[in-house]
């Protein structure tokens, strides 16, 4: 029987369940019930604004898109998001789905950090970054019935999220701080990563080789 948070329900296939099960084996308890608010958050945002996603595949979305801050799938060159992105890809065609379901999650998880572009792509890709911005930021919180954000924080709570989320994209990302570059994740060095600069995009276009 499918498990129904706030009247989303998780889809009970074997894709879903073997998502729950790798990504669980793969995070700690902050990073699995983030990223399963991630989902539940995505699909009360969708049906706010009358947009309706393949739940297994936004489920997928949600559940791998922080993957690329864990030691067993970061990389050291690589932006966390694109890490994540292809651990998701490989996981769908592994289980049988298409090249474009596959593409449309690694979109949703690459571009989660990206604002201001999700949203006018496809709904597993733009639902992703609303679920994340729901959680992270508080975006559309207030578009969400207050007894449905009990609902998903009863489910999967939030004990100090704000700061232990903080540390937790600061661990994921301050051993390869020139990924960060045009990422909100630059301002989390900034903050937390002492000694830490900023590449500038001015300098780059200054310093570029072209003489004019």
């Amino acid at each position: 029987m499918a498990e129904t948070v706030a009247g989303v329900a998780v889809p009970d296939t074997e894709l879903v369940r073997d998502a729950t099960a790798l990504v669980r084996g793969a995070v700690d308890d902050l990073l699995f019930h983030h990223s399963r608010r991630v989902f539940l958050f995505g699909a009360l945002q969708g049906r706010s604004r009358g947009i309706e996603a393949d739940p297994e595949l936004l489920y997928v979305g949600a559940m791998f898109h922080d993957l690329g801050l864990t030691a067993g799938y970061g990389s050291a060159d690589r932006r966390f998001e694109v890490d994540g992105a292809d651990a998701a890809r490989a996981f769908l065609l592994d289980h049988g789905c298409s090249e474009g379901d596959a593409r449309k999650v690694w979109l949703g998880i690459a571009l989660h950090t990206t604002p201001g572009v999700p949203e006018f792509l496809e709904p597993e890709i733009a639902l992703v970054t609303a679920g994340v911005e729901t959680d992270v930021l508080g975006l559309g919180l207030n578009d969400l019935a207050a007894d449905d954000i009990g609902a998903v924080t009863g489910a999967h709570p939030r004990p100090d999220f704000k700061r232990r989320i903080l540390a937790e994209f600061t661990h994921g990302n301050a051993h390869r701080p020139r990924t960060v570059f045009g990422t909100v994740n630059a301002d989390v060095l900034a903050h937390y990563v002492p000694g830490f600069v900023r590449d500038d995009f001015v300098e780059a276009v200054l310093g570029s080789p072209w003489a004019e």
